[in-house]
């Protein structure tokens, strides 16, 4: 019983440590900074009875307190705010390292995952060739506007034409000559800047962001195209839907140099 309580909050330390040093991070500033104030007003005291005590005695030929005595009388008052700040510094690298450990085994996963993606496609057109290989891309197409019937279209600009996006499951109206004017746009910066997010490509479409698109893109060695493919809305209204491939990654800004 208490084998398995102790694996359980161990595991539950080890699932939010990153959130937990941060909280100490973040209390640990504040507190910080209370106890240097504090230590402050007391050495201030401390100071000021010494000269005063020195103003009272005529024997005493010095009244200010020289530097040199100052940090004798008040440093053991530091050293608690000293001790609390090394460990929120501590507490907020260990926090940062712990974060980006998980980042990188995010993108390491997702390159698998887009690896396994990619040879399967290509087996699939392989074995079955272009125009099986389109007709199933169209089925799943299809099987994804109809599992999701919700309605909500946003409006930009003046396409009349119903479109759903794979990635992000919304329904908008345009054309795709804008779509590939976007992808244009993602193609420019990709070869300027060396990436692009995915939120870039759904500005030049006039799509909000989301923090999905905020957080993944691509670079020069992952250059997207757009796949259409033609469906049916559970209304019975045609819709286009669009998916982008190969799909953005987290990783996607790296620096080459």
């Amino acid at each position: 019983m208490i084998a398995d309580l102790s694996t359980k909050v161990q595991t539950l330390l080890n699932q939010n440590a990153s959130a937990i040093l941060t909280a100490t991070g973040v209390v640990g500033t504040v507190g910080t900074a209370v106890l240097t104030g504090r230590a402050t007003f007391k050495a201030a005291e401390i100071i000021q009875r010494e000269t005063e005590k020195r103003q009272d005695d005529p024997e005493s030929d010095r009244f200010a307190v020289q530097r040199m005595e100052v940090v004798q009388m008040v440093w053991p008052l530091y050293l608690p705010p000293i001790a609390l700040g090394g460990g929120t510094i501590a507490a907020i690298i260990m926090a940062n390292r712990i974060s980006a450990k998980r980042a990188a085994a995010l993108a390491a996963a997702y390159s698998i995952s887009e690896r396994q993606f990619t040879e399967y496609k290509d087996k699939a057109l392989e074995k079955l060739g272009v125009a099986k290989e389109s007709k199933l891309r169209d089925e799943i197409a299809q099987e994804r506007v109809t599992n999701n019937p919700n309605r909500e279209v946003i409006i930009i600009g003046s396409g009349d034409v119903l479109f759903y996006d794979m990635l992000t499951g919304r329904y908008f109206e345009s054309s795709a000559e804008k779509v590939n004017k976007a992808l244009a746009k993602v193609h420019s910066s990709i070869y300027n800047y060396m990436h692009c997010s995915l939120t870039e490509f759904f500005d030049e479409l006039g799509l909000p962001p989301t923090d999905y698109t905020e957080m993944v893109g691509w670079n020069s060695e992952t250059v997207p195209k757009v796949e259409f493919s033609t469906t049916v809305t559970p209304d019975e209204r045609p819709c286009m839907t669009m998916a982008l491939f190969p799909q953005p990654k987290p990783d996607y800004d790296y620096r080459p140099y």
